[in-house]
């Protein structure tokens, strides 16, 4: 039944307010990874590359992202109300590590103007986020649902970003 998500009486026993706090936690987490990501725009520099047909309008990166954001910490808060760190610290681990390489991706490529670092960023974000969706669907269904337009988006990202990188030659 694990598979399922549904797993009757296996709980934490995670007390409602304890858990409320513990989503705020992660909700935290995702904001300052997205705050961090943010500092790093694309200005006059990334309006110059030479871009794909199909490279969204600049509009479409905020509301997917902050989407994007919530379905993750939903995805972590559920994991840990339901194994905690003790159980799931692996898996927690792998989330936390994801969250890292994504924000450094913006640094790399809008901070630094390096569209080649940040594709070698970009794979290695790919790979942890689509460890962490199989880790998370491991331990209940919804959590991985919750991560899955994140791999969706982030495999169109490393798309565009491959793209991109072979448009404007450093």
């Amino acid at each position: 039944m694990e598979g399922c998500g549904y797993w009757p009486g296996k709980r934490t026993g995670v007390r409602k307010s304890t858990s409320l706090i513990g989503l705020a936690l992660w909700l935290a987490v995702c904001v300052m990874t997205a705050w961090f990501g943010a500092r790093f725009t694309p200005g006059a520099w990334y309006a110059a590359l030479a871009k794909p047909a199909w490279t969204p309008p600049a509009w479409i990166f905020g509301p997917v992202w902050t989407l994007l954001y919530i379905l993750m910490a939903l995805a972590a808060w559920l994991v840990w109300r339901q194994r905690g760190f003790t159980e799931a610290g692996l898996e927690l681990s792998l989330f936390l590590v994801q969250l890292l390489v994504n924000g450094l991706w913006s640094w790399f490529f809008f901070g630094l103007q390096r569209p080649g670092w940040a594709l070698w960023d970009l794979t290695l974000l790919w790979l942890l986020v689509g460890l962490t969706l199989g880790a998370f669907w491991r331990i209940r269904l919804l959590p991985g649902l919750l991560l899955t337009p994140y791999f969706l988006w982030v495999s169109f990202a490393l798309a565009l970003n491959f793209t991109l990188w072979r448009l404007n030659p450093p």
